[in-house]
């Protein structure tokens, strides 16, 4: 049985009303009154929810053994800068990043990548994809159990993002062309946060590899092999969890 979403506040001392999203879910799974399901809060906080009845679009529950399980998270941050994809593969790379580990996720418009979303326009359809994606998360940890959502930044452009990540890590920018290959980097390196920089579909432009560069970041393969822009940052966040976990 899955875990569940609820938001807090949350109480032991007295029923908790039941969202109208965490009803249906649980109708749908054809959990009866007087079950009990695990819940969590997405920020490290779980316990046990009793269903004590349902009413048209809601219900109440009660709740018991509150408390901290962030035992999946690593010891370290991965964050995956990944750029916007097209067709469907940006709801594919959010839901995996989030099983594979990602701790927070960041879209980037690069020069080559198929789908915009940066420009004035643009606006509405960009916080409705956001929110979107801010479902893939939730979903996709109750599904592999994560007690804590990975952080979803808006989407922003990849000179913006270059200019402002001033943070010390790991950095990283996958190229299949990079003379370095990333598991020769992890072995050699301690355990700390991590910045994995994918490209879209045509890759980084050469403009875009020398602003990383000089901002910090190493440019890295992931073998002889090309992947796929949806498959390459999954594969980088599994490599690394192999390597230093």
């Amino acid at each position: 049985m899955p875990q569940f979403y609820l938001p807090q506040p949350w109480s032991p001392k007295k029923p908790i009303n039941m969202p109208a999203e965490l009803a249906h879910h649980l109708r749908v799974r054809r959990i009866q009154v007087g079950e009990t399901v695990a819940i969590f809060d997405g920020a490290g906080m779980v316990a046990k929810a009793t269903i004590l009845e349902y009413r048209n679009k809601s219900g109440l529950l009660s709740l018991s053994a509150i408390g901290l399980d962030r035992h999946r998270e690593a010891p370290y941050a991965i964050t995956l800068a990944q750029a916007l994809a097209a067709g469907d593969k940006m709801d594919w790379i959010v839901e995996k990043a989030v099983e594979t580990g990602a701790q927070s996720i960041i879209p980037l418009q690069c020069e080559r990548s198929l789908l915009k979303l940066m420009r004035p326009s643009d606006a509405e359809r960009a916080q409705k994809r956001h929110l979107h994606w801010q479902a893939i998360v939730q979903a996709a940890c109750e599904q592999c159990d994560r007690t804590v959502f990975p952080t979803l930044e808006p989407i922003q452009n990849f000179e913006a993002f270059i200019a402002r990540n001033q943070t010390t890590g790991l950095k990283l920018l996958l190229s299949p062309n990079a003379p370095v290959e990333l598991v020769d980097v992890l072995v050699t390196t301690p355990q700390q946060n991590c910045f994995l920089l994918i490209g879209p579909e045509g890759g980084h432009s050469p403009s875009e590899e020398a602003q990383a560069i000089a901002a910090g970041y190493l440019l890295v393969s992931l073998g002889k092999r090309i992947l796929r822009t949806e498959t390459a940052g999954i594969v980088a966040i599994a490599t690394v969890h192999a390597i230093w976990h």
